[in-house]
Protein backbone atom coordinates (compact mmCIF):
# COMPACT_ATOMS: atom_id res chain seq x y z
CA UNK A 1 0.00 0.00 0.00
CA UNK A 2 1.04 3.58 -1.00
CA UNK A 3 1.66 6.06 2.07
CA UNK A 4 -0.83 8.01 0.18
CA UNK A 5 -3.26 5.35 1.17
CA UNK A 6 -1.93 4.99 4.61
CA UNK A 7 -2.83 8.34 5.31
CA UNK A 8 -6.31 7.81 3.76
CA UNK A 9 -6.94 5.84 5.96
CA UNK A 10 -5.71 7.96 9.01
CA UNK A 11 -7.58 10.92 8.20
CA UNK A 12 -10.74 8.64 8.20
CA UNK A 13 -10.20 6.57 10.89
CA UNK A 14 -9.22 8.95 13.12
CA UNK A 15 -7.82 6.93 15.79
CA UNK A 16 -6.03 4.46 12.87
CA UNK A 17 -3.57 2.27 14.21
CA UNK A 18 -3.98 3.26 17.79
CA UNK A 19 -6.57 1.17 18.28
CA UNK A 20 -7.92 2.57 20.94
CA UNK A 21 -10.96 3.61 20.85
CA UNK A 22 -14.12 1.57 22.20
CA UNK A 23 -15.20 -1.56 19.69
CA UNK A 24 -16.80 0.26 16.99
CA UNK A 25 -19.37 -2.65 16.56
CA UNK A 26 -20.03 -2.91 12.99
CA UNK A 27 -16.78 -1.55 12.70
CA UNK A 28 -17.68 1.72 11.54
CA UNK A 29 -15.39 4.42 12.33
CA UNK A 30 -15.73 6.06 15.64
CA UNK A 31 -16.62 9.60 15.67
CA UNK A 32 -14.02 12.19 16.19
CA UNK A 33 -15.07 12.83 19.92
CA UNK A 34 -15.34 9.87 20.93
CA UNK A 35 -11.63 8.91 19.64
CA UNK A 36 -10.21 11.97 21.52
CA UNK A 37 -12.03 11.13 24.92
CA UNK A 38 -10.01 7.35 24.44
CA UNK A 39 -6.87 8.68 23.10
CA UNK A 40 -6.83 11.54 26.08
CA UNK A 41 -7.84 8.25 28.63
CA UNK A 42 -4.71 6.47 27.03
CA UNK A 43 -2.31 9.58 27.13
CA UNK A 44 -3.60 10.30 31.47
CA UNK A 45 -2.64 6.31 31.61
CA UNK A 46 0.31 5.93 29.96
CA UNK A 47 1.73 9.09 31.90
CA UNK A 48 0.61 7.36 35.33
CA UNK A 49 2.26 3.93 34.48
CA UNK A 50 5.38 5.42 32.86
CA UNK A 51 8.23 3.90 34.86
CA UNK A 52 10.67 7.00 36.36
CA UNK A 53 13.01 4.28 36.93
CA UNK A 54 14.26 0.92 34.41
CA UNK A 55 12.06 -1.50 34.50
CA UNK A 56 13.21 -4.95 36.69
CA UNK A 57 14.19 -7.37 33.98
CA UNK A 58 12.95 -11.15 34.08
CA UNK A 59 15.05 -13.96 35.21
CA UNK A 60 17.57 -14.55 33.01
CA UNK A 61 18.23 -17.83 30.91
CA UNK A 62 21.33 -19.89 30.42
CA UNK A 63 21.67 -18.40 26.43
CA UNK A 64 22.49 -14.86 27.70
CA UNK A 65 23.36 -14.33 31.84
CA UNK A 66 23.64 -10.82 31.60
CA UNK A 67 19.67 -10.19 30.16
CA UNK A 68 17.09 -13.15 28.11
CA UNK A 69 16.18 -10.56 25.23
CA UNK A 70 19.48 -10.18 23.62
CA UNK A 71 21.03 -12.17 20.94
CA UNK A 72 23.58 -15.31 22.34
CA UNK A 73 27.07 -13.76 23.25
CA UNK A 74 25.55 -10.58 22.95
CA UNK A 75 24.63 -8.55 26.05
CA UNK A 76 21.60 -6.60 26.01
CA UNK A 77 23.03 -2.58 26.45
CA UNK A 78 21.42 -1.10 29.80
CA UNK A 79 19.36 1.69 29.59
CA UNK A 80 22.20 3.93 30.95
CA UNK A 81 24.86 2.83 28.25
CA UNK A 82 21.73 3.84 25.10
CA UNK A 83 21.31 7.28 26.76
CA UNK A 84 24.95 7.68 26.51
CA UNK A 85 24.65 6.58 23.19
CA UNK A 86 22.12 8.59 21.62
CA UNK A 87 21.19 11.03 24.04
CA UNK A 88 22.61 13.71 21.95
CA UNK A 89 21.55 12.45 18.93
CA UNK A 90 18.59 14.23 16.88
CA UNK A 91 16.11 11.92 14.49
CA UNK A 92 16.15 12.66 10.71
CA UNK A 93 12.70 10.59 10.40
CA UNK A 94 9.43 10.47 11.71
CA UNK A 95 6.02 8.16 10.77
CA UNK A 96 5.50 4.75 9.51
CA UNK A 97 8.26 4.33 7.48
CA UNK A 98 11.66 5.33 8.20
CA UNK A 99 14.74 3.98 8.48
CA UNK A 100 15.42 0.20 10.23
CA UNK A 101 11.48 -0.24 10.16
CA UNK A 102 10.60 -3.47 8.42
CA UNK A 103 7.56 -2.48 6.39
CA UNK A 104 7.25 -5.12 4.04
CA UNK A 105 8.40 -9.02 3.18
CA UNK A 106 11.68 -9.74 1.69
CA UNK A 107 12.12 -8.54 -1.97
CA UNK A 108 10.80 -11.46 -4.25
CA UNK A 109 8.94 -13.04 -1.36
CA UNK A 110 5.09 -14.14 -2.57
CA UNK A 111 4.08 -14.63 0.85
CA UNK A 112 1.52 -12.17 2.91
CA UNK A 113 2.21 -11.83 7.06
CA UNK A 114 -0.81 -11.49 8.79
CA UNK A 115 -0.08 -9.46 11.93
CA UNK A 116 -2.54 -8.67 14.41
CA UNK A 117 -2.08 -6.34 17.70
CA UNK A 118 -3.60 -6.05 21.12
CA UNK A 119 -2.84 -2.91 22.63
CA UNK A 120 -4.59 -2.73 26.68
CA UNK A 121 -5.32 -0.49 28.57
CA UNK A 122 -7.49 2.51 27.47
CA UNK A 123 -6.33 0.95 23.66
CA UNK A 124 -8.75 -2.50 25.06
CA UNK A 125 -8.41 -5.26 27.23
CA UNK A 126 -10.70 -7.48 24.90
CA UNK A 127 -10.16 -10.65 23.14
CA UNK A 128 -11.68 -11.67 20.10
CA UNK A 129 -11.60 -15.75 20.12
CA UNK A 130 -13.49 -15.19 16.56
CA UNK A 131 -10.61 -14.18 14.67
CA UNK A 132 -7.87 -16.34 16.57
CA UNK A 133 -10.16 -19.59 15.86
CA UNK A 134 -10.95 -19.32 12.22
CA UNK A 135 -6.98 -18.80 11.51
CA UNK A 136 -6.74 -22.30 13.90
CA UNK A 137 -9.84 -23.31 11.71
CA UNK A 138 -8.00 -22.79 8.40
CA UNK A 139 -4.19 -22.70 9.75
CA UNK A 140 -3.40 -19.51 8.98
CA UNK A 141 -0.30 -18.61 11.00
CA UNK A 142 0.02 -14.93 12.30
CA UNK A 143 2.70 -12.23 14.33
CA UNK A 144 0.57 -11.48 17.19
CA UNK A 145 2.07 -8.34 18.78
CA UNK A 146 0.66 -8.15 22.91
CA UNK A 147 0.89 -4.94 24.94
CA UNK A 148 2.00 -6.11 28.52
CA UNK A 149 -1.02 -4.42 29.78
CA UNK A 150 -3.37 -6.59 27.52
CA UNK A 151 -1.48 -9.64 28.82
CA UNK A 152 -1.65 -9.14 32.34
CA UNK A 153 -5.60 -8.67 31.56
CA UNK A 154 -5.81 -11.75 29.95
CA UNK A 155 -3.36 -14.35 31.64
CA UNK A 156 -4.81 -17.53 30.50
CA UNK A 157 -5.78 -16.47 26.90
CA UNK A 158 -1.51 -15.61 26.64
CA UNK A 159 -0.57 -18.96 27.66
CA UNK A 160 -2.78 -21.09 25.18
CA UNK A 161 -1.62 -18.51 22.15
CA UNK A 162 2.23 -18.82 23.03
CA UNK A 163 1.77 -22.42 23.35
CA UNK A 164 0.11 -22.67 19.89
CA UNK A 165 2.66 -23.18 17.31
CA UNK A 166 0.60 -21.48 14.51
CA UNK A 167 1.41 -18.03 15.94
CA UNK A 168 4.64 -15.62 16.84
CA UNK A 169 4.61 -13.89 19.41
CA UNK A 170 5.92 -10.46 19.02
CA UNK A 171 6.26 -7.22 21.23
CA UNK A 172 3.76 -4.02 21.13
CA UNK A 173 5.19 -2.39 24.48
CA UNK A 174 4.65 -1.90 27.46
CA UNK A 175 2.22 0.85 27.48
CA UNK A 176 1.46 1.41 23.95
CA UNK A 177 3.47 4.19 22.73
CA UNK A 178 4.79 6.02 20.24
CA UNK A 179 8.22 5.72 19.65
CA UNK A 180 10.17 8.58 20.29
CA UNK A 181 13.53 10.40 21.20
CA UNK A 182 11.82 14.28 21.56
CA UNK A 183 8.50 13.06 23.09
CA UNK A 184 6.56 13.08 19.28
CA UNK A 185 2.92 12.39 19.22
CA UNK A 186 0.68 10.20 17.05
CA UNK A 187 -3.32 10.46 17.33
CA UNK A 188 -2.73 12.21 20.36
CA UNK A 189 -1.05 9.67 22.34
CA UNK A 190 1.90 10.42 23.92
CA UNK A 191 5.27 9.34 22.52
CA UNK A 192 8.37 8.41 24.49
CA UNK A 193 10.11 11.32 25.79
CA UNK A 194 13.58 10.27 25.20
CA UNK A 195 16.20 7.40 25.21
CA UNK A 196 15.36 6.20 28.33
CA UNK A 197 11.63 6.20 28.35
CA UNK A 198 12.07 4.39 24.52
CA UNK A 199 14.48 1.65 26.09
CA UNK A 200 11.41 1.12 29.02
CA UNK A 201 8.90 0.92 26.18
CA UNK A 202 10.60 -1.55 24.37
CA UNK A 203 12.80 -3.28 27.16
CA UNK A 204 10.19 -3.52 29.55
CA UNK A 205 7.50 -5.99 27.87
CA UNK A 206 10.45 -7.70 25.73
CA UNK A 207 11.99 -9.08 29.34
CA UNK A 208 7.98 -9.75 30.87
CA UNK A 209 7.36 -11.97 27.46
CA UNK A 210 11.32 -13.64 28.04
CA UNK A 211 10.52 -14.48 31.30
CA UNK A 212 7.12 -15.85 30.29
CA UNK A 213 7.96 -17.61 27.28
CA UNK A 214 11.31 -18.77 28.20
CA UNK A 215 12.96 -17.38 25.14
CA UNK A 216 13.69 -13.61 23.35
CA UNK A 217 10.90 -12.47 21.00
CA UNK A 218 12.55 -11.02 17.69
CA UNK A 219 9.86 -8.41 16.77
CA UNK A 220 8.89 -5.00 18.43
CA UNK A 221 6.13 -2.79 16.88
CA UNK A 222 5.56 0.58 18.91
CA UNK A 223 1.69 2.29 19.68
CA UNK A 224 0.50 3.60 16.69
CA UNK A 225 3.47 2.26 14.41
CA UNK A 226 5.15 5.51 15.02
CA UNK A 227 8.90 5.60 15.43
CA UNK A 228 11.71 8.42 14.64
CA UNK A 229 14.78 6.40 13.07
CA UNK A 230 17.06 6.77 16.69
CA UNK A 231 14.11 5.24 18.21
CA UNK A 232 14.19 2.48 15.79
CA UNK A 233 18.28 2.49 16.53
CA UNK A 234 17.64 1.44 20.09
CA UNK A 235 14.92 -1.18 19.19
CA UNK A 236 17.75 -3.21 16.97
CA UNK A 237 20.10 -2.73 19.77
CA UNK A 238 17.71 -4.52 22.10
CA UNK A 239 17.91 -7.26 19.77
CA UNK A 240 14.65 -6.71 18.10
CA UNK A 241 13.20 -5.53 14.90
CA UNK A 242 11.21 -2.77 14.57
CA UNK A 243 7.81 -3.87 12.42
CA UNK A 244 5.70 -1.45 10.34
CA UNK A 245 3.13 -2.59 8.05
CA UNK A 246 2.59 -2.69 4.36
CA UNK A 247 -1.66 -2.88 4.33
CA UNK A 248 -3.50 -1.34 6.84
CA UNK A 249 -5.92 -4.18 7.21
CA UNK A 250 -8.57 -2.57 9.62
CA UNK A 251 -7.76 0.90 10.28
CA UNK A 252 -6.98 0.72 14.22
CA UNK A 253 -10.06 -1.59 14.54
CA UNK A 254 -12.49 0.98 12.76
CA UNK A 255 -13.45 -0.55 9.40
CA UNK A 256 -16.32 -2.45 8.74
CA UNK A 257 -16.65 -5.94 7.63
CA UNK A 258 -16.57 -5.25 3.84
CA UNK A 259 -13.72 -2.72 4.10
CA UNK A 260 -11.15 -5.27 6.05
CA UNK A 261 -12.21 -7.49 3.40
CA UNK A 262 -11.05 -5.16 0.80
CA UNK A 263 -8.16 -4.31 2.30
CA UNK A 264 -7.01 -7.51 3.09
CA UNK A 265 -8.33 -9.17 0.02
CA UNK A 266 -5.95 -6.80 -2.30
CA UNK A 267 -2.81 -7.34 0.08
CA UNK A 268 -0.08 -7.90 -2.99
CA UNK A 269 2.16 -11.05 -2.53
CA UNK A 270 5.29 -9.76 -0.04
CA UNK A 271 2.53 -7.33 1.92
CA UNK A 272 2.56 -7.39 5.93
CA UNK A 273 -0.79 -6.61 6.90
CA UNK A 274 -1.75 -5.01 10.49
CA UNK A 275 -4.90 -5.89 12.05
CA UNK A 276 -6.50 -5.89 15.81
CA UNK A 277 -7.03 -8.66 17.53
CA UNK A 278 -8.63 -6.78 21.14
CA UNK A 279 -12.06 -5.50 19.68
CA UNK A 280 -14.60 -8.44 19.30
CA UNK A 281 -17.83 -7.55 17.85
CA UNK A 282 -15.71 -5.08 15.35
CA UNK A 283 -15.40 -5.80 11.59
CA UNK A 284 -12.05 -7.12 11.80
CA UNK A 285 -12.51 -11.04 12.39
CA UNK A 286 -15.49 -11.18 9.95
CA UNK A 287 -13.54 -9.55 7.42
CA UNK A 288 -10.55 -11.37 8.00
CA UNK A 289 -13.16 -14.45 7.38
CA UNK A 290 -14.61 -13.53 3.80
CA UNK A 291 -11.00 -12.20 2.45
CA UNK A 292 -8.47 -15.16 3.63
CA UNK A 293 -10.34 -18.21 1.99
CA UNK A 294 -10.63 -16.41 -1.53
CA UNK A 295 -6.62 -15.35 -0.95
CA UNK A 296 -5.66 -19.39 -0.03
CA UNK A 297 -7.90 -20.37 -2.77
CA UNK A 298 -5.83 -17.99 -4.99
CA UNK A 299 -2.92 -19.76 -3.64
CA UNK A 300 -1.46 -17.16 -1.39
CA UNK A 301 0.78 -18.71 1.79
CA UNK A 302 0.66 -16.71 4.83
CA UNK A 303 3.43 -16.64 6.73
CA UNK A 304 4.76 -15.75 10.56
CA UNK A 305 7.33 -13.01 10.57
CA UNK A 306 10.45 -15.00 11.76
CA UNK A 307 9.09 -17.48 8.54
CA UNK A 308 11.21 -15.16 6.14
CA UNK A 309 12.59 -12.65 8.46
CA UNK A 310 16.12 -13.89 9.64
Amino acid sequence: MALSRRALLAAVAGSTLAGCGPSAGGGAAAPAASASVSEAAEASAISAATPSEPPTPAPTTPTNPTNPTAAPGRPEPSRAELVARYGGTEPKQWGMEVTGVITELPAGESATALTFDACGGPGGNGYDADLIDFLRKRSVPATLFLNARWIDANPDVFEQLAADPLFEIGNHGTVHRPLSVTGRSAYGIAGTGGVGEVYDEVAGNAHKLAGLLGRPVRFFRSGTAHYDDVAARVVADLGERAAGFTVNGDGGATLSAAEVRQEIAAAPPGAIVICHMNHPGGGTAPGVVAAVPGLLAAGRRFVRLSDVLR
